[in-house]
């Protein structure tokens, strides 16, 4: 199945549509670093590769960008496990000395 994967800047996701349906990753974009926060297939869609699709052509955006990835999507961070070569674009894992807890 060919799909034609778009970036939809103003809501903030990539996208593709296969008849009236539309699978998408959400995400989040601040200076030098994407956030993939959901990915969304319809159940009638599942097992297609449309989720692998959609999170190759993110990563594959971020990568083109020099942007450092959090995979905070479940799906997404599992894909990047299975694909060492999007590895190198995690940004560095958050600590507590560098994120202390906001004040109350």
């Amino acid at each position: 199945m060919k799909l034609t994967i778009t970036q939809n800047r103003l809501k903030h996701r990539f996208e593709t549509e296969i008849g009236a349906k539309t699978a998408f990753l959400n995400y989040l974009l601040k200076p030098d670093v994407i956030t993939f926060t959901h990915t969304e297939v319809p159940a009638s869609l599942n097992g297609r590769g449309i989720g692998s699709a959609l999170t190759k052509a993110a990563l594959d955006y971020a990568v083109e960008n020099r942007l450092r990835v959090i995979p905070q999507c479940p799906f997404v961070a599992d894909f990047i496990q299975a694909h060492p070569q999007y590895q190198q674009h995690l940004a560095p894992a958050q600590t507590k000395e560098n994120n202390p807890p906001l004040s109350k």
